[in-house]
């Protein structure tokens, strides 16, 4: 069982579907260190855990998370701790924060965006990591790191050029404008805008609808897309072999054939 280990966090599984709410609305969902080591406790278990099919990552109240946690960043540089401590401060932050991040890549499950209000900093980054992501129509979006005078982190810097391309990405990030879920959605950044009253409604849909998939399929093709980035034509054709003669001795491909064959919707089991 999935559970997280502060209040920072909340994790319910149900169904298959593991839905993981970061827990801090009056702070607009920030990211302190505790939710960071809650996050990656959490990522670590899920991609541990072969019960779970899908992930949902949303925010509390009206926002998804407004980046790293800035007062606390305030409050550890008055107190005057010195170059090295700032920087092995940040260093054990955003190692942390990497961890989660990778996990969140790179676990065989389908992970969904859920993001409404703010997504900002290191939300943008979480985003990213994310498969799919579901915007309501009040979402909006800057990476922000510019304007506290820092480079960006999360992996932010890896995904946007692969997202959205260099000359876009070079633009959301030296110039840390706000935009908006449209803009969003036309820069690819996002799968879908939906009204705010509906994203819950909607994103349970795609949830179940991926927990009802095949598993197997699901994790090999998410491992061949990340993949993609880096191999040549003929690395990712061999790949593509692997992968699918893998899923050929799985139950889950038999029922498929199966389905086809009899006209009718296939039953898979991740099996």
């Amino acid at each position: 069982m999935v559970t997280s280990p502060n209040d920072t966090v909340i994790a319910e599984t149900r169904e298959g579907i593991c839905r993981v709410t970061f827990n801090r609305g009056k702070a607009l969902n920030a990211i302190n260190l505790d939710m960071a080591n809650a996050l990656r406790q959490i990522a670590a278990d899920i991609r541990a855990d072969d019960t779970i099919r899908v992930v949902v990552l949303s925010g509390t109240g009206d926002h998804f998370m407004a980046g790293g946690d800035v007062k606390a960043f305030k409050a550890f540089l008055d107190s005057d701790p010195g170059e090295a401590a700032i920087r092995a401060e940040f260093e054990k932050m955003l190692g942390i924060v990497h961890d989660f991040l990778t996990d969140f890549r790179e676990m065989p499950v389908p992970v969904i965006g859920a993001v409404r209000g703010a997504v900002a900093g290191a939300g943008v980054s979480l985003m990213l990591a994310c498969d799919m992501v579901l915007a309501a129509d009040d979402a909006f979006f800057t990476l922000a790191y510019c304007h506290l005078g820092t480079a960006p982190d999360g992996g932010s810097t890896y995904a946007l050029p692969r997202t959205v391309g260099l000359k876009r990405a070079f633009e959301i990030a030296l110039l840390g404008d706000r935009f908006d879920a449209e803009a969003a959605l036309d820069a690819g950044m996002i799968n879908r805008v939906v009204p705010g009253a509906q994203l819950d409604e909607e994103t349970d849909k795609l949830a179940a609808r991926l927990a009802q998939g095949p598993a197997i399929a699901y994790a090999k093709t998410k491992a061949l897309l990340n993949a993609s980035f880096h191999r040549t034509l003929a690395e990712q054709l061999k790949a593509e072999v692997k992968a699918f003669t893998d899923c050929t001795v799985t139950e889950d491909f038999a029922e498929g054939v199966t389905a086809f064959t009899e006209k009718r919707p296939a039953h898979f089991t991740g099996k």
